[in-house]
């Protein structure tokens, strides 16, 4: 197949996700749960946060008017606690405070300690002349009631959660994860464990695609049936595909999906279904099959399909590029893609290709990037060592100096 009939990334992702219709199923989950879901309404705040004004530090507060009166020394009225009511502050007092604790009715400044001398027990000193509004968070500053928070199609982190908290919210409404089924193909897996690596037979390999996939799929939040290797054989394959389409929502396999006569996914898929075959203009990762499979106990209901090339770095890239952003595209996630950034290159690829490249590469101590030296698609070694991926055009060379584009494991990967 020559250049000119490859499918581009750009246009294979397109494609993906005009077929990734989200699922629309919501629950509600503890605010404690929700990490990594995706939010399915908006998240409208009640209330102001704060509610009431509060110190922002360990000082004491006073009116300001009062300080000239009393050639900077105030009495101590009172003492107020994180959690305490405070009193009105009378004329010509100061009140010691803590941090969170609420400012007394008239006053409007604290000073921090550091910056008031004790006289007495009952007496202080201010040595710095304060400003108004000085060292106090006030009512409403971070949140005014009635705001949108966070917008529906939002995937949920840490510090959404405790936004969510800060309004008391102790559910959320969220939408369900995808049901997936994950199985490898191929008469040359071995599970590790099954047998010692010493006696690994000859032709034979362990299935390292069956242990990364499932791990990206959890950290993406779907729900995994891990359906195991199914044999090089026509019958096994139909039958393994047609239990996993009954209670999911996408079939993920790696393996199997080109044209050879030991290749039995494409055969079987399309008896149950329909499948269609991309060959992808990228480096690695050529060969990808999206498709559906029919449910045979409810014909109305289908699985989708996705077969990824079984050569170990090509199924991890084509993952990241294309089954990451349909899954969270089924979650209803509006932001399903990671942008790059712009990294200076501290290594030499003179040899272009026709295809878009995906190299594997490391951050330095120098603030460049270095390339693995091998790119082969079968040394899953290179993305262990790589912080991420340079993003490199069909046609284009590389030289020490250039800015290229690089994603980031890190953010792919969560």
């Amino acid at each position: 197949m020559n250049s000119s009939s490859l499918l581009s990334l750009d246009d294979a992702l397109h494609k993906l996700l005009l077929c990734a219709k989200p699922l629309n199923r919501v629950s509600n989950v503890s605010t404690f749960n929700a990490d990594g879901s995706v939010l399915a309404q908006d998240l409208v705040s009640a209330i102001q946060v704060p509610s009431f004004d509060n110190s922002a530090m360990d000082g004491y507060a006073l009116r300001l008017a009062d300080l000239a009166l009393n050639d900077g020394v105030l009495k101590l009225g009172q003492r107020i606690l994180a959690g305490h009511a405070a009193s009105t502050l009378n004329k010509g007092e100061a009140a010691r405070i803590f941090t969170g604790a609420p400012v007394p009715l008239g006053a409007d400044a604290v000073v921090m300690q550091e910056e008031v001398t004790v006289v007495d027990d009952s007496h202080v000193r201010f040595q710095t002349a304060p400003t108004s509004g000085q060292c106090i968070r006030k009512k409403g500053e971070d949140i005014e009631k009635d705001t949108v928070l966070i917008h529906k199609g939002t995937r949920l982190d840490p510090a959404s959660l405790g936004l969510a908290a800060s309004i008391g919210l102790s559910s959320l409404a969220v939408f369900d994860r995808p049901n997936v089924a994950l199985f490898s193909t191929g008469d040359e897996l071995v599970m590790p464990g099954d047998i010692e690596p010493h006696l690994l037979p000859s032709g034979s390999i362990f299935n390292s695609n069956r242990f990364f996939l499932r791990s990206l799929l959890e950290r993406l939040g779907c729900e995994v049936t891990d359906l195991g290797n199914v044999p090089d054989d026509p019958k096994q394959t139909v039958s393994a595909l047609s239990e996993a389409a009954i209670n999911h929502d996408v079939i993920l396999t790696s393996g199997g999906v080109s044209v050879g006569e030991a290749d039995f996914v494409k055969p079987a898929v399309q008896a149950l279904g329909e499948l269609q075959l991309w060959s992808l203009s990228i480096k690695p990762g050529k060969p990808f099959a999206y498709g559906h499979v029919k449910n045979q106990s409810n014909p109305d209901k289908q699985a989708h399909f996705i077969g990824l090339p079984g050569n170990p770095v090509s199924s991890l890239v084509t993952f990241l590029m294309l089954v990451r952003p349909f899954l969270l595209s089924l979650q209803g996630c509006l932001d399903v893609t990671v942008e790059p950034s712009f990294e200076r290159a501290d290594f030499s690829f003179p040899k272009a290709d026709k295809r878009r490249e995906f190299l594997r590469a490391k951050r330095n101590q120098h603030g460049g990037l270095d390339l693995f030296p091998n790119q082969s698609s079968g040394v899953l070694t290179s993305a262990v060592w790589a912080d991420g991926l340079v993003d490199n055009p069909a046609g284009t060379i590389i030289a020490p100096g250039d800015q290229v584009k690089f994603l980031s494991f890190k953010e792919l990967m969560s």
